[in-house]
């Protein structure tokens, strides 16, 4: 079961700031701005490498539950951004798609 899995059952703490059937949001736990969400779903998919068509409205609702938290925290004004990190390289630390949702501070680029 991935960390995700156990966050989603509530076996783990966190800080959720959204829970549906399909989806689980909380506050990372090392933060890289002021606002630093997780937007996972609840279904255990390892990384990009393995969505298929069938997840195509799944992924869509993640990006929707991103910026509907965006508008929450007050941070959709001035902007934000939305990252899927895909493999070791890519920066992915857990096998288990997830959207990170950054704000409330100037990001630069490259992000870092």
């Amino acid at each position: 079961m991935t960390l995700f899995e156990q966050i989603a059952n509530h076996e783990i703490p966190a800080t959720i700031v959204h829970e549906d059937a399909d989806i689980i949001a909380f506050h990372d736990i090392k933060p890289q701005a002021p606002y630093h969400i997780v937007i996972a779903p609840r279904k255990p998919i390892p990384s990009l490498d393995y969505v298929t068509g069938d997840e195509a409205e799944l992924l869509g609702k993640m990006i929707v539950v991103a910026t509907e938290l965006a508008r929450k925290f007050g941070i959709s004004d001035t902007g934000y951004r939305l990252v899927f990190n895909c493999g070791r390289h890519g920066g992915q630390t857990v096998d288990h798609i997830h959207l990170h949702l950054l704000g409330g501070r100037q990001l630069g680029w490259p992000p870092g």
